[in-house]
C-alpha cells in the first residue's frame, strides 16, 4: 500500500510495497537520503553511522565493517560467552534448587551492554562501564523529554533537566576520549599480541551458535514479529517516480517495517501468529517476498552490528538452554510500545527452574 500520512506540518508518503522498498534502499538509493533525527535522539546518536550521511558516513563505514566482519566475530565468541555465563551465574544462584521469576528484559539489556562494553572495550571494561551507566541516565532524560508536550527550543532552557543532560553529555565524550587515547598509547607499544582467545571453548560456542537451524528459525520469527525499529524515513533528493507516483523532492517516505513483518498479502493467514517453520526453508523462501523481511534494514545502510547482535541472541539462547527451562510468568502482560525502539511497556517476567545435573 501506498499513502500520504501527516506529522503535523510534515508530509509523508507511507510505502509498504516489497518492489518498492527495494528500489528505495538498493536499486536506486543513491536518489534517497537518511533524514536528520529528532534533536533528542541525535544527542543520543552522536556523530555516529546512525545520524552521518554522505561522504563522512561512508569513510567511517569503510573503516568499520570490517570489524563486523563474521570471521572477526567469531574471535570474540568467548568474550561474548562470558558476560552470559556470569549473568546466568547470577540466576542460578537466586533459584537455589527450587524456580524464581526474574524481569528478563532489564536483564538482558544489561546483558547486551556488558557484551558491547567487553568487545569493544576489552580492558578497558570498567570505563566502557562508567560511560554505560552516564548514556543510561540520559536515556531516562531523554524519554521524560519524549513524553512531555514540545516546545519549540526548550531543549535549550536551562531548565535542572537540561543542564543535567548537557553534564551527562560532556561527561560521556570526555571518558570516550580518555579511553580511546590510552588505548592508542597501548597499541603503539604492543602492536604484535593479536589472538588470545581459547580454542576449544572458541570451537565450542561457534558449533552452538551456528549448527543450531532452529534457534536460527525462532531468531528470525522473532525479528519478524518484532523487529527493533518499527519503521525508517528517507527523503527524496530530486523529483523522481516511484510506483507510478511522482514524488518532489525533499518528499519525506515513510517504510513501515512492523506493517510490512505482518502483512497477511506477503507472509500468509497466520502473518500475526508465531512460526519458526516458516524460516525452514531460509529467509528468501519464508515470505513472498524476500524484501519482506528487514529488520536490520536494507541496502547499504543495513545495521552494521547485526551479526554481533544475532551471535549474541544465539549463543545466549545456547547457554541458557543448557542451564534453565522457563516459561511465561502469571503476571507477564503483552504490551509492546515504542520508545526510540520497541520493547516490552510491563517487561517481560519468565519463570526459570534450574536444570538438574545427569
Amino acid at each position: 500500500a501506498t499513502f500520504l500520512v501527516w506529522f503535523g506540518p510534515t508530509v509523508r508518503l507511507t510505502v509498504s510495497d516489497p518492489d518498492l522498498i527495494r528500489e528505495i534502499f538498493t536499486s536506486k538509493s543513491e536518489l534517497y537520503e537518511k533524514v536528520e533525527a529528532h534533536p533528542l535522539v541525535k544527542q543520543l546518536e552522536g556523530d555516529g553511522l546512525l545520524s552521518l550521511k554522505g561522504e563522512k558516513w561512508a569513510l567511517h563505514r569503510k573503516i568499520i565493517t570490517p570489524t563486523f566482519h563474521m570471521e572477526n566475530l567469531k574471535l570474540l565468541v568467548p568474550v561474548v560467552a562470558k558476560s552470559v555465563s556470569d549473568m546466568l551465574e547470577q540466576w542460578s544462584a537466586m533459584t537455589n534448587s527450587d524456580e524464581v521469576e526474574i524481569e528478563v528484559s532489564e536483564w538482558f539489556q544489561t546483558l547486551t551492554e556488558d557484551v558491547i562494553t567487553r568487545t569493544a572495550f576489552g580492558s578497558s571494561y570498567e570505563d566502557g562501564k562508567a560511560i554505560f551507566q552516564l548514556q543510561a541516565q540520559q536515556m531516562v532524560l531523554a524519554a521524560v523529554a519524549f513524553r512531555r508536550v514540545l516546545i519549540p527550543g526548550y531543549r535549550f532552557f536551562p531548565t535542572r533537566r537540561n543542564i543535567n543532560s548537557w553534564r551527562l553529555d560532556k561527561e560521556i565524550k570526555k571518558s570516550l576520549m580518555k579511553l580511546i587515547e590510552r588505548r592508542r598509547e597501548k597499541s603503539s607499544v604492543n602492536k604484535t599480541h593479536q589472538d588470545s582467545c581459547p580454542k576449544d571453548l572458541l570451537g565450542l560456542m561457534i558449533q552452538a551458535s551456528n549448527s543450531c537451524a532452529d534457534l536460527t528459525m525462532i531468531l528470525n520469527e522473532s525479528l519478524r514479529l518484532y523487529p527493533p525499529t518499527i519503521a525508517t524515513i528517507r527523503r527524496s533528493k530530486a523529483d523522481v517516480e516511484l510506483g507510478g507516483y511522482k514524488v518532489p523532492s525533499g518528499t519525506e517516505i515513510l517504510i513501515p517495517i512492523l506493517a510490512l513483518h505482518h502483512d497477511q498479502s506477503i507472509w500468509g493467514n497466520d502473518a500475526n501468529e508465531f512460526n519458526p517453520a516458516r524460516f525452514s526453508g531460509g529467509v528468501a523462501r519464508a515470505a513472498k517476498h524476500h524484501v519482506a523481511f528487514i529488520p536490520f534494514g536494507l541496502g547499504v545502510r543495513t545495521c552494521i552490528g547485526q551479526n554481533l547482535a544475532i551471535l549474541q541472541a544465539k549463543l545466549t539462547l545456547a547457554i541458557l538452554l543448557q542451564r534453565f527451562s522457563f516459561r511465561l510468568a502469571p503476571s507477564y502482560q503483552h504490551a509492546p510500545t515504542v520508545l526510540m525502539l520497541l520493547h516490552p511497556q510491563y517487561g517481560a517476567p519468565i519463570i526459570f527452574q534450574h536444570l538438574s545435573n545427569p
